[in-house]
């Protein structure tokens, strides 16, 4: 009986730290689900701000996209509204290049017209200048020789009118002899 009492007394004392042992575990066990619980409380709030951060950040985006697409819309249509202008503006500077460039080569072709008319202008100015001068040269010439005939007419005309002043004054003085003559004549009572 005292065995048997031994024996049970050690079951319940074996009893007894096998159940101190496993209250300890179970404090333990209690103890980690507990931090597993609040680390999962607060993963499950992390999770849940996270999950409100990602909608806003969702709706943010949206409302981003959203912009950027109306912004790209409205910069799209500036830009074909821009080019429709420019290409416009093309279109006319193309049409006043083409004017230009016609423009230029009619002013070419008048141009060559205008120096081959001054060209042969002045050929022709040339051999008129040419023949004027020839003329003139002669006409000088012809002129000179009728200066030095002139001259020489000239000293022949002094000459002859030197010889006739010459015997007019013989002639006044032989007028002058022939007056006292005839006065002497008439003078002399037996003559008359």
């Amino acid at each position: 009986g005292v065995f048997l009492y031994n024996h049970l007394q050690q079951k319940v004392r074996n009893a007894e730290a096998l159940a101190q042992k496993y209250k300890q575990q179970q404090e333990a066990l209690s103890a980690q689900l507990q931090v597993v619980y609040e680390h999962r409380s607060r993963l499950e709030r992390s999770l849940q701000k996270e999950r409100g951060e990602h909608k806003k950040t969702k709706e943010d985006f949206l409302v981003y996209k959203l912009e950027a697409q109306e912004a790209l819309n409205k910069e799209k249509q500036d830009s074909m509204n821009r080019y429709g202008a420019l290409s416009s503006q093309h279109k006319i500077l193309k049409n006043q290049h083409d004017d230009v460039k016609k423009q230029l080569l009619d002013l070419q072709l008048q141009h060559n017209s205008l120096k081959l008319e001054h060209r042969r202008s002045l050929e022709s100015h040339s051999q008129k200048f040419a023949q004027l001068q020839q003329e003139r040269d002669s006409e000088v010439t012809n002129l000179q020789d009728t200066v030095f005939k002139l001259r020489e007419e000239s000293k022949l005309l002094r000459k002859a009118h030197q010889e006739v002043h010459s015997q007019l004054l013989n002639a006044q003085a032989q007028m002058e002899e022939f007056r006292q003559l005839k006065e002497a004549l008439q003078k002399m009572p037996g003559l008359r």
